[in-house]
């Protein structure tokens, strides 16, 4: 591979030498590179960009071993990271009651019941900014306005990415796109609004309201109906108090069907673990579709 002579030849580069990696991984990759070579090109302002690239290729190292290097420390912090591995089940009724071992099903769960509340703020932050900065577009602060508003818009992105990756463990950034401050800043705006995932973000901030509604009475009824049976035979014999209430008249299973209310509930809860993890599978993949830039 050619000794890069420009900042963009190297980024290109370490691109290509990224082929096949994770977006997520290639981003934050490409920000840190980025971000150290114009650094180093500032602080060197009377050498030429192939210059300070034939000096960083030295320390920094070249786009092969920089990716390299990135491949390898993301496959540590992974193995470090992910949970430790469930003992094998061979039996169908134990591949099913399995998940009860699964941190992630749990912590899937929590998310179900976390996205009606991000999932109401995104919308409401996505619609209010989104109709002030058309409403305001008319006035001298208007585009101001805009700008700063998209610019909150790739902040919650990345908190977003946080709170999938360490709920639903999908690889997210950790580091934004990188806005090379040497530019005009009319060139910067321009790039911030005719990015695609500007405006796929904010689609995944509208999305969120459905999604959350949707997510959060799954896991509110799942949760209710699976505990309520599991133990509304016991509660009725201590309080009186049923799970079904007609005309303030409380109904319930009798005592000695406890038993089989039991395993009910404990069923309907584990069908609701696997539910969970399916959801997060498929919200991961939807984040990571929406709020990550393609390495292409």
């Amino acid at each position: 591979m050619t000794t890069p002579r420009t900042i963009e030849e190297y980024l290109d580069q370490l691109r290509a030498a990224l082929s096949g990696a994770d977006p997520a991984l290639v981003q934050d990759a490409l920000y840190d590179a980025e971000d150290h070579l114009r650094s180093e090109l500032a602080e060197n302002s009377g050498k030429s960009e192939a210059e300070v690239l034939a000096k960083i290729a030295t320390s920094y190292g070249a786009p092969e071993e920089v990716a390299g290097i990135y491949v390898d420390k993301e496959h540590q912090v992974q193995h470090a990271l992910r949970p430790p591995p469930l003992k094998p089940r061979s039996s169908t009724l134990g591949r099913f009651f399995g998940i009860v071992a699964d941190p992630r099903a749990y912590a899937a769960l929590f998310y179900m019941l976390l996205s009606l509340a991000t999932g109401i703020f995104y919308f409401t932050w996505a619609v209010t900014g989104i109709s002030l900065s058309i409403g305001l577009s008319i006035l001298i602060f208007g585009i101001a306005f805009a700008v700063l508003f998209f610019g909150t818009v790739r902040v919650l992105s990345l908190v977003e990415g946080r709170i999938i990756e360490v709920m639903l463990g999908e690889r997210m950034p950790r580091r934004p796109l990188y806005s090379d401050r040497d530019k005009p800043l009319r060139e910067r705006v321009k790039e911030m609004f005719t990015d695609p995932r500007t405006w796929s973000t904010l689609l995944y901030m509208l999305l969120m309201l459905p999604l959350g509604i949707l997510y959060f009475t799954t896991a509110i009824v799942g949760l209710s109906v699976s505990i309520s049976l599991a133990v509304s035979p016991i509660v009725k014999a201590i309080t009186g108090w049923g799970i079904i209430n007609i005309n303030d008249d409380h109904y319930a299973p009798p005592l000695w069907a406890t038993p089989f209310t039991l395993v009910i509930g404990v069923f309907l809860f584990v069908a609701l673990l696997h539910l969970a993890r399916g959801v997060g599978h498929l919200q991961g993949a939807l984040a990571k579709h929406l709020l990550v830039k393609s390495a292409a």
